[in-house]
């Protein structure tokens, strides 16, 4: 009984400010690119409006682009954007054109009836092209396209998991993360939310109890709890996709 009053002291003895928590929840949807539940949560909570909206704009077609699997288009917004950021960053470079070759292959693939190896041609020279240079200056890179190139010789249902993730759509959300990440340090900015550090922390903090033997209380409240329709309510609303 005394370590449970303990421990919920110490909860809320460091139980965070609406203002702190107010500002977690802003930075989260300036970092994820969220500018209309951004100027809405500033209005609620009458806190100054994020100055970079133009900024957040673009990072979000810049998102959406590639979610549509637009590589080529997300490319050249990010050239507008900021030439430096794919001149710097070779990895990233390489990941949007590899992934662009798959798309190319996707929509050959997706086409009704039989397919011809003729039709594998403009992926050919793609790859030829724009990849090719690059497999030399790394084995990673050399692994990759090898592992892309044979997306056109298997059948889909044929494919060993290792390619078919290769046409998951979720790595589309995973290179525009890293995209949205290189602008974000591009400008000088964090490139992670901060509550996704504070949620990692917490897992951590439970691991450690977990292997200490100490019971942690199932729900740990940080006054979100209210009964009341709270801004916060609004920007779930809002800013969940």
């Amino acid at each position: 009984m005394r370590l449970t009053q303990d421990f919920d002291r110490k909860v809320e003895d460091m139980k965070p400010s609406k203002s702190d928590i107010n500002w977690v929840i802003m930075d989260y949807l300036v970092s994820e690119g969220y500018p209309g539940a951004a100027e809405k949560f500033a209005q609620e909570t009458n806190i100054c409006n994020p100055t970079d909206m133009g900024d957040i704009r673009d990072r979000v077609q810049i998102r959406k682009a590639i979610h549509d699997g637009k590589v080529d288009e997300a490319v050249e917004m990010i050239n507008e954007l900021d030439p430096e950021i794919l001149d710097t960053d070779h990895l990233l470079h390489f990941n949007l054109l590899q992934l662009q070759l798959i798309e190319i292959i996707r929509g050959i693939l997706d086409k009704p009836g039989t397919i011809q190896s003729s039709e594998f041609r403009p992926a050919l020279q793609f790859a030829t092209e724009q990849l090719a240079p690059r497999a030399p200056t790394d084995q990673k890179y050399q692994q990759a396209l090898e592992r892309t190139m044979a997306l056109m010789i298997f059948p889909p249902e044929k494919m060993t998991p290792e390619f078919k993730e290769l046409l998951d759509l979720k790595l589309r959300e995973t290179v525009a993360n890293s995209v949205n990440r290189a602008i974000l340090e591009s400008r000088g900015q964090r490139s992670e939310a901060k509550i996704r550090q504070l949620v990692r922390a917490r897992a951590w903090a439970e691991d450690q109890a977990n292997e200490a033997k100490i019971e942690l209380p199932n729900h740990i409240a940080v006054g979100l709890d209210a009964p009341r329709r709270s801004s916060m309510a609004g920007v779930e609303a809002t800013a969940v996709p």
